[in-house]
């Protein structure tokens, strides 16, 4: 309880939140990061897993090759990464949790894609769209939700793992976290572990209310 009441007022103590290295500070950075990295991870993934979907060949092959990521401890990427010209620092971070994030999103796209019905796909194409229409009109717009659903999970795998980039001298919250193990502060080392869970939790939910309206979307189309 003690440390529950010290975190509590390492919360409140104003003077924690501005300055440098401050709450609001780690928190930009730290929203920046995964956003970021994100951005970066579905501009990679996305085009993957909605062609081979598409067409569906090679998908099995690309998601079994993605989720191999997911077996390396993302610290041991960090620290190899740390070692190797990127050195330690935001580079580093970035590279090893684009690599966390391609995976959920990768996958997700794809099995959405393969998930549409093909009687659908089939009857577009007896409409005269080509592929490119039909991807874009038919199959995407169906496979949205599991799409986002992908995104989603991605995004606050993400901001977990974030924290471990204080490890190689990046940013965000786990610069909180780290700096309360050195000070021997556990109060502090509990609040910043209890901003990561909230931070965790706002993107949780946005991406839930995100995909509550993009499945919705479809099924007004179907029944307009």
């Amino acid at each position: 309880m003690n440390v529950i009441g010290d975190a509590w007022d390492w919360l409140t103590d104003g003077s924690n939140w501005t300055g440098s290295g401050g709450i609001w500070q780690r928190l930009t950075e730290h929203v920046l990061l995964t956003v970021g990295c994100l951005a970066i991870a579905a501009a990679i993934a996305l085009p993957v897993a909605l062609w081979l979907g598409h067409i569906g060949k090679g998908g099995a092959l690309a998601v079994n090759i993605s989720n191999i990521g997911r077996a390396v401890p993302t610290f041991a990427v960090l620290a190899l990464l740390g070692l190797s010209p990127l050195g330690m620092g935001t580079a580093s971070t970035v590279v090893a949790l684009v690599l966390f994030a391609i995976p959920p999103v990768l996958t997700n796209a794809y099995v959405g894609m393969r998930g549409v019905d093909r009687d659908l796909v089939e009857a577009s194409a007896g409409m005269g769209m080509s592929g490119s229409q039909t991807l874009w009109r038919v199959e995407l717009p169906l496979a949205l939700p599991l799409v986002v659903t992908g995104l989603r999970t991605s995004a606050v795998q993400v901001v977990a793992t974030a924290t471990l980039a204080a490890l190689v001298a990046g940013g965000g919250l786990g610069r909180i976290v780290t700096a309360g193990f050195q000070l021997q502060d556990q109060g502090q080392v509990v609040a910043g572990a209890f901003l990561v869970a909230v931070l965790a939790l706002v993107v949780e939910g946005v991406f839930t209310v995100l995909q509550k309206i993009v499945a919705r979307t479809p099924r007004q189309g179907e029944g307009s």
